[in-house]
């Protein structure tokens, strides 16, 4: 077997390796780009080069990154406090009724090509699990756990869903563009973007009322949680005082 054709590969146990031993992931990166370069023959000023071109190349998913510690920093400072004492002043504000509201806004404004108004990092952890959770403190005093956990996977999903299911109506999206392709690439013609955008549309308002029906059984079903919740730690403390 000739070596010099396994030399570029190197790059792939270096990646293994060094996920293996949970290093930096950058810097794993790095250096088995590094690695694969100097393999195949390159100069460090030729590597330099390639990286900045392809920096350049990938900045606007690098400039996505610059959010994440944004959104530390507010979160650092206070934003989920902050957004959860501002719900519990709406009196008429609960968990399933934000949730319900973000649905329909996030899956409308995906239908409308608007895919980064929302998600997960930049809307759903620092605001609106924090705004859903304040709602229902507000409502039953401390949350155990298990409810706040809850709260935030249903407001992860919502995202989620909203989003998965509005943007197949925007027929400038990625997978509505490629399933044109694929069906024109293997002869079956006459079939648009818009004809598929529009095919979305009965799917998405299914998912949309499906999980609509979810989320107005969301508060009952915490309240029902918490009161037993809160049965069963008053039934430990009565025993603990009678133990005592």
């Amino acid at each position: 077997m000739n070596l010099a054709l396994l030399l570029p590969l190197i790059g792939i146990p270096l990646v293994v390796i060094g996920f293996a031993l949970r290093f930096n992931p950058l810097l794993v990166v790095t250096v088995a780009g590094l690695g694969t370069g100097f393999a195949v023959g390159m100069d460090f000023m030729s590597l330099l080069e390639t990286f900045g071109e392809k920096f350049l190349n990938s900045r606007q998913l690098t400039s996505s990154l610059l959010i994440l510690p944004i959104i530390g920093l507010l979160e650092h400072y206070g934003l989920r406090e902050r957004a959860q004492q501002w719900v519990a002043n709406i009196r008429s504000a609960t968990t399933g009724r934000i949730l319900m509201l973000y649905f329909v806004v996030r899956e409308a404004s995906a239908a409308m090509g608007l895919l980064s108004l929302g998600g997960q990092a930049q809307t759903v952890r620092p605001l609106l699990s924090p705004m859903a959770e304040g709602a229902a403190s507000n409502l039953h005093g401390e949350l155990p756990s298990a409810i706040r956990d809850r709260i935030a996977a249903h407001a992860a999903a919502c995202d989620n869903v909203a989003l998965f299911f509005g943007e197949d109506i925007f027929i400038a999206f990625g997978a509505v563009l490629l399933m044109t392709a694929f069906l024109k690439e293997n002869g079956i013609n006459g079939i648009e973007p818009l004809a598929i955008g529009i095919w979305g549309i009965p799917t998405a308002l299914c998912a949309l009322l499906i999980h609509l029906f979810r989320l107005s059984r969301l508060d009952a079903s915490i309240a029902k949680d918490i009161a037993a919740w809160q049965k069963t730690n008053q039934a430990g403390r009565a025993n603990a005082v009678v133990n005592a």
